[in-house]
């Protein structure tokens, strides 16, 4: 048998876990990359592979709870730091960032989120000098952050205050206020399903919500859920599944998806019976729109193309679903780094690619055909004003109002103007871990026949 003498010895149980947070905690709030890039695909932190599926699950939510809270966390540490966060050290940092959370959020005992928080520190070359500091500060959280959370009460730290702002000017302070504290609740796995709806909320200890998709509090990798192999369901929020609805019914009909990955809507136009043809310019996203496709049992033609410049030489459509890119700010409750990651001068261009993109549909749609625009963005200017735009310079579409039996009679998301508009804050419950809905915007327009 090989030496063991000089083996290093093996790693405390669960600091690999928040190891990798603080390195994807870092990535957000020091490189500007998203949970995404750093979670799936080609780009993802290498050190994923050697998890368990409960560290892996563990890593996530620290990462999430993090940035859900973080200003609330960055006011407790500023109270508990005479000096300040060292800035020459970020593991320092992130370390006591990574303590703080599992201490106030997580049903982590106290000692040990401290003891690991100071391994973290201990294990960094430039951060090591701080962990004396890291283990006086969070076992001071531990006594003293509900006093120091208390004075918080009123304000939404957690957001950021250019957000806060844009979102009081246009829905109003309450309502604003109330968008802050959904937004701060973790978020539950919607899922739509083929059939069945009651049977599979039974099934995943779940519930139907009004709107058909089956909510569920179960966490950990979908992939190990019953159905998931079968193709029964994938992966919605409920709020995104509207959209595609509005069209009515649709089987034999050609639709054209624009901008389709990650493909939820595609595959409910395909399920419901239409042609689809789902356009996207990443090959990656259109890869993984057809791995979907595949599992689910549902056919539709894909394209890798940009949507602005694609469709010389095609026939018209009958349908045309246009899910424009956008700031995303409707999602911060499933991608809380959003909210750390957009500026508000992201905005305009944004507002200039949608434009371009219901220009492209209108051109493509037949006369007497139906355009559902939307965003899962609460920003006015990508949703209630660009259509407001689009019909001042296109005299050939209308609006066709959504109706509230349309939407299982929730009325309170739908606008004056018979547009679609949920909120963070929209499907209260007795039970706040059901509650929610991501914030989404949809238009229903008609070409003149």
């Amino acid at each position: 048998m090989p030496s063991t003498r000089f083996a290093p010895p093996s790693e405390v149980p669960g600091l690999a876990a928040r190891r990798i947070a603080a390195d994807i905690l870092d990535g957000v709030l020091l490189k500007r990359r998203t949970l995404d890039d750093q979670l799936d695909g080609a780009a993802a932190h290498p050190g994923l592979k050697t998890l368990s599926d409960r560290d892996r699950a563990l890593m996530r939510r620290l990462v999430a709870t993090i940035l859900r809270r973080l200003g609330t966390l960055n006011h407790v540490l500023a109270r508990l730091l005479d000096r300040g966060v060292p800035t020459d050290a970020p593991r320092a940092h992130s370390a006591l960032l990574i303590g703080a959370a599992q201490i106030l959020w997580m049903d982590v005992p106290d000692h040990a989120a401290v003891d690991l928080s100071v391994r973290l520190v201990q294990s960094d070359r430039r951060a090591s000098r701080y962990a004396g500091l890291v283990n006086a500060v969070l076992r001071r959280c531990a006594r003293e952050a509900a006093q120091l959370i208390d004075e918080l009460q009123g304000q939404s730290p957690d957001v950021p205050s250019w957000l806060l702002a844009r979102w009081s000017a246009h829905y109003g302070e309450d309502t604003a206020r109330k968008i802050a504290q959904a937004l701060g609740e973790e978020p539950s796995l919607d899922l739509t399903v083929k059939s069945d709806h009651e049977a599979w909320a039974t099934r995943l200890h779940g519930e139907v919500l009004p709107t058909g998709t089956v909510r569920t509090l179960l966490q950990g990798s979908v992939r190990m859920l019953p159905g998931y192999d079968d193709g029964q369901w994938w992966v919605q929020d409920a709020a995104a599944a509207l959209p595609a609805r509005l069209f009515g019914e649709v089987a034999g009909q050609r639709i054209l998806d624009l901008c389709a990955a990650p493909g939820g809507k595609t595959a409910q136009l395909a399920h419901a019976g239409a042609i689809v043809t789902a356009i996207d310019r990443s090959p990656n996203r259109i890869a993984r729109l057809q791995e979907n496709l595949t599992r689910l049992s549902l056919k539709a033609e894909t394209v890798v193309a940009d949507a602005t410049e694609w469709g010389e030489g095609h026939s018209l459509y009958d349908g045309i679903l246009l899910d424009a890119p956008c700031s995303s700010t409707g999602t911060i409750r499933r991608h809380p780094d959003i909210a750390w990651l957009k500026q508000d001068s992201d905005i305009a261009a944004l507002c200039d690619l949608q434009s371009r993109l219901l220009r492209k549909a209108s051109s493509l749609l037949r006369p007497g055909g139906l355009l559902v625009y939307c965003t899962c963005s609460l920003e006015p200017e990508e949703g209630e004003q660009a259509i407001a735009a689009l019909l001042a310079a296109d005299s050939s579409l209308s609006r066709v109002p959504v109706t509230a039996s349309e939407v299982a009679g929730l009325s309170e998301i739908i606008t004056a103007q018979g547009e679609l508009r949920t909120l963070p804050c929209h499907l209260p419950h007795a039970d706040p871990r059901f509650a929610g809905l991501d914030g989404f915007y949809a238009a229903r327009l008609l070409k003149a026949p």
